[in-house]
């Protein structure tokens, strides 16, 4: 990789974009950029990217498993 901080830009925006799109995965998004996780999520929320791409169907169904649990 270059040091360059042009490329390191567009690398980082380009990787962005298909993370945003679903493109690319959290893991294989911070292989790309040299980042770990917690970095990762730490950018993508100064970028207003969200790091969870959730559905209000799954949101709904994670809730359900947890009222469950409770219940249990």
């Amino acid at each position: 990789m270059s040091d360059d901080p042009v490329h390191a830009a567009a690398r980082e925006a380009l990787v962005m974009e298909l993370f945003r799109r679903g493109r690319l995965s959290i893991g294989k998004s911070c292989e790309l950029l040299g980042l770990t996780r917690e970095a990762f999520a730490k950018r993508t929320a100064e970028l207003g990217i969200p790091y969870f791409l959730m559905t209000k169907a799954d949101l709904a169904a994670d809730l359900a498993t947890i009222e469950a649990w409770r219940r249990s």
